[in-house]
């Protein structure tokens, strides 16, 4: 068995127990195994196993990486974990099926406008900047609840939240918190849990994590 295959194995099965632990039997996270800068042949084992979500951030990466492959496997869901450019819409439309950073209503018009060209309408998180850190991307907490009637008006379809805890604090207040968040506007999905924390996130309802280093190994490229 490849290493990643058993790497992901192990995942689910620290997941089922913590699960088991904390009584929670009516949620089932889905793993997004983050293959940014990995090529296909580090990959393909896993999809040959059977998985099927995978995560990238950069758009023509993962246009070059995942275009062939899609059309004779259209189960596989590709997620853009990325900071997307209102430039490159058009071509994340395409190709991705779920996009977890959702940051500004110029972005939520763009895509508003490409999914009516393309008829192709992704999944989508908004981002929220939980820790209120200036340098990174995200809605803030108080004007969420506007900026989500704004996405609605648009008509996306929007699932979810999605959150990046400072590096430098403990993250499982920001999950309690971004729980908190999405019970108040009853939001079914959570995309929250890293490599280092994702046990963490799923005390707090996440339902997608998003793990890389866990499965792949360190990265060389950067």
């Amino acid at each position: 068995m490849h290493k990643t295959v058993q790497n992901l194995i192990n995942i689910q099965n620290l997941i089922k127990s913590k699960l088991s632990d904390l009584k929670l039997i009516d949620i089932s996270p889905k793993i997004i195994a983050v293959s940014k800068t990995f090529k296909l042949e580090h990959i393909s084992p896993l999809i040959e196993y059977g998985h099927l979500d995978f995560g990238e951030n950069k758009v023509q990466e993962a246009i070059e990486k995942w275009s062939e492959i899609k059309k004779n496997r259209n189960n596989l869901k590709i997620h853009l974990l990325g900071r997307l450019q209102t430039n490159k819409v058009k071509y994340a439309i395409k190709l991705f099926d779920f996009i977890h950073s959702l940051d500004s209503k110029k972005l939520a018009l763009k895509i508003s406008e490409e999914q009516k060209k393309q008829a192709n309408k992704p999944k989508i998180f908004i981002q929220i900047n939980i820790g209120d850190e200036p340098q990174k991307g995200g809605i803030k907490v108080n004007e969420l609840e506007e900026f989500y009637k704004y996405c609605i008006e648009l008509k996306l379809d929007i699932i979810g939240t999605m959150c990046l805890p400072p590096i430098s604090d403990e993250p499982e207040k920001y999950f309690l918190k971004m729980c908190s968040i999405n019970k108040q506007l009853n939001f079914k999905e959570s995309s929250m849990g890293m490599s280092s924390d994702y046990l963490e996130a799923i005390k707090h309802n996440a339902t997608y994590l998003r793990i890389g280093t866990s499965i792949f190994g360190e990265r060389t490229i950067k």
